[in-house]
């Protein structure tokens, strides 16, 4: 098992690069489309889901490769991890995100502390919110149920393609609304935005680990 320390370092370093990858290929993306938002969107969406795969095949040995408030707490909620382990994942999280954000800002030139002018609010975008963190959490519980090995190709490829399916191009991570909020770039959220997308992700979060618990809990023979 490994130790806290090693733990808490993978959660804060995949998450740290997952922002690196959101944020800095949004800013390249907008650089390169030439004004095409679609092109800009696929060009932030791609580099997003393949960067997920392999964090997921480089830390979850680690620390399970959560990168996720949302995910972090379901597996509290399923006395899957210890409730302070999951606050320390927490706080390590949110410290990787927003340091991954403001890698990005210095690899793109740009100034490191920013706020999000993108308003990203309405019943549409929070309902989208919900729908993404449940189906996110679905398909982990499902593969860890399963095939434990597909997770990280299934959740690289659901978030794939969430970005194009919900209003809100999938967010579906409490650190990561956090973070991007603190970056006036292609994928920033205003912060006005911020607290009702946590909210939705939570709900989500919620009812994934319902309707999990129901789906996959293991039958004894009668």
């Amino acid at each position: 098992m490994p130790t806290l320390a090693r733990r808490l370092v993978a959660e804060l370093l995949g998450t740290a690069l997952l922002l690196a990858a959101v944020v800095g290929s949004g800013i390249m993306a907008q650089k390169l489309a030439g004004g095409n938002v679609a092109l800009a969107l696929l060009c932030n969406t791609i580099p997003t889901g393949a960067i997920l795969a392999v964090l997921i095949l480089v830390f979850g040995p680690v620390s399970g490769a959560h990168f996720n408030p949302a995910v972090s707490l379901a597996f509290s909620i399923r006395s899957e991890l210890r409730w302070p382990m999951a606050v320390a994942y927490i706080a390590a999280q949110i410290v990787g995100a927003v340091a991954g954000v403001w890698i990005a800002h210095l690899m793109f030139e740009l100034p490191v502390l920013q706020l999000s002018m993108t308003q990203r609010s309405g019943a549409g975008q929070w309902l989208a919110e919900a729908v993404a963190t449940f189906g996110l959490l679905l398909t982990i519980f499902g593969c860890a149920a399963r095939t434990p090995g597909a997770i990280p190709y299934a959740v690289g490829l659901y978030i794939t393609s969430a970005y194009w399916f919900t209003a809100s191009t999938s967010f579906a991570n409490p650190a990561v609304t956090i973070a991007r909020s603190l970056s006036d770039t292609f994928a920033g959220i205003a912060a006005s935005g911020v607290t009702a997308f946590i909210v939705a992700q939570s709900v989500g979060m919620l009812a994934a680990v319902a309707i999990a618990g129901w789906l996959w809990r293991e039958r004894k023979p009668t």
